[in-house]
């Protein structure tokens, strides 16, 4: 098996259908590039009973050609096998399922959403393959794999016909972590320091993918140089194709993303509606879609109902695009590397780092050394103040943190300080609460120690994040 990164639990569950008494039917969704085909073939080395990969904006016969061509190859047949649809093609695969002799028989169907056009009845015919074969065998894992999670999810995950509950394991990939993307990074010969690291990731955010295009021979800022702002930079023109891959209707998703990259802070459903003019369950599926795939994240209001939330766009590429690349027409080739330390760099690391500490919440309470105690997370703001996350913990305190980025150790002025404490001030006048409150300095380097630091209780520092 080649060394996977970051799939330990992924692999965990694969390995168990391997060894489970009955047949398993398994989806492994995710964000285009993520490395959902990546992990299912590192993971079984190319050992399939049958293996079929969807053609995209392919007409049903062209896809039904290219299926047979895979069943006269795993079947061994002399000639292609002649079908006219989808139930006579699941017909021949269980034929090849039946001659194959391994104990645990795996077919891999890779994009599957780009083979269900219209009228082709192919979910039909899976229900039929499913219920009146494969469930009522010990021997097959069949896994689906595909980007688009919005098909995923209605036609097999929420399917209220043959397939309804019959799916036995889902995978989402998620991106790699800090400490993942450093893995992987040294894996690969890369000398970065973890300043490097983090400012990789607000620009590709821990994607598999988008990481295997970086060069080791060069540094962080050349490689962004050639992979964006190049003319024939690989990930100069990503955004195009990175929505449609995954959503129908994808110009509606992208609203919802323009928008929230408007306001860093981010805006509630509500609010999203009236700027997008998108509405109930509609906006729901997007809402929700955008979540699973990790390009959004809610966040509840310290002190409101559970179902008021924030949603923040987290996507980092997402984040980096619509600042640096969708008005780039005519921009230096070297952009990035002349830019360093300029104000318009430096205030977008800034914002950006906050969203690198938001998606890394666990590492945060490991630092604090609260992981063992029950807590909850969310987002607070009144007229005069806001705090981007607020640790309400069982043992009545609050962690009230402040996120900075700086290539220095964070000096708390004067100003700054009485700011902290009228914010402190709002926040208790405005929810009442009678916990203690913890003020939180989540930074690169530390606080620096001065006359102010006194006020901070609680630090976490960039080299925490990687735990």
């Amino acid at each position: 098996m080649a060394k996977i990164f970051g799939r330990g639990y992924e692999c965990g569950e694969l390995e168990k259908c391997m060894t489970s008494d009955k047949s398993e039917l398994v989806l492994i969704c995710g964000r285009r590039r993520i490395g959902k085909t990546f992990l299912v073939e590192s993971f079984f080395d190319g050992k399939y009973a049958f293996s079929f990969t969807g053609g995209h904006n392919l007409q049903q016969e062209f896809q039904l050609k290219n299926f047979t061509k895979a069943l006269k190859k795993y079947g061994k047949f002399n000639v292609e096998p002649s079908v006219n649809n989808w139930f006579e093609a699941f017909d021949v695969l269980e034929t090849v399922l039946e001659q194959n002799r391994s104990r645990k028989k795996v077919v891999f169907i890779d994009e599957m959403p780009w083979i269900d056009n219209a009228k082709s009845l192919f979910v039909n015919a899976l229900e039929n393959f499913w219920n009146s074969f494969a469930n009522r065998r010990k021997d097959i894992v069949f896994i689906a794999s595909g980007s688009a999670t919005s098909w995923m999810n209605e036609k097999i995950i929420n399917n209220q016909g043959g397939l309804y509950n019959r799916v036995t394991l889902q995978l989402y990939l998620k991106p790699f972590t800090l400490k993942e993307t450093e893995e992987y990074l040294q894996s690969r010969n890369f000398v970065w320091d973890r300043y490097q690291i983090i400012q990789n990731y607000m620009v590709m955010g821990g994607v598999p993918y988008y990481l295997s295009l970086l060069d080791s021979s060069l540094s962080f800022a050349q490689n962004v140089d050639n992979l964006f702002f190049n003319s024939r930079g690989k990930l100069r023109h990503e955004f195009r194709e990175l929505y449609p891959a995954l959503f129908k209707n994808s110009e509606s998703y992208e609203s919802v993303v323009k928008v929230l990259n408007d306001k860093k802070s981010g805006l509630s459903r509500g609010e999203i509606a009236q700027k997008t003019q998108i509405q109930g369950g509609t906006l729901s599926k997007i809402l929700k879609n955008l979540e699973l795939c990790d390009f959004i994240r809610s966040y509840a209001y310290f002190g409101r109902n559970t179902r008021d939330c924030v949603y923040r766009l987290t996507d980092f590429y997402t984040l980096f695009y619509f600042r640096f690349l969708e008005n780039s027409k005519g921009v230096d080739e070297h952009f990035w590397t002349h830019s360093i330390n300029r104000p318009a760099l430096n205030s977008w690391q800034g914002i950006t780092f906050e969203t690198v500490c938001l998606t890394h919440i666990e590492q945060i309470k490991e630092a604090l050394k609260i992981s063992g105690i029950l807590t909850s997370t969310s987002t607070w703001r009144n007229d005069n103040s806001q705090i981007d996350l607020v640790i309400k913990r069982a043992d009545r305190l609050i962690n009230l943190c402040e996120i900075k980025f700086s290539t220095v150790p964070y000096e708390i002025t004067s100003d700054y300080a009485a700011k902290l404490r009228q914010r402190q001030a709002d926040f208790m006048s405005s929810t009442k609460t009678t916990y203690g409150i913890i003020n939180t300095f989540i930074t690169v380097y530390g606080v620096s120690k001065t006359k102010n630091s006194s006020m901070v209780q609680g630090e976490v520092t960039a080299e925490e994040l990687f735990s």
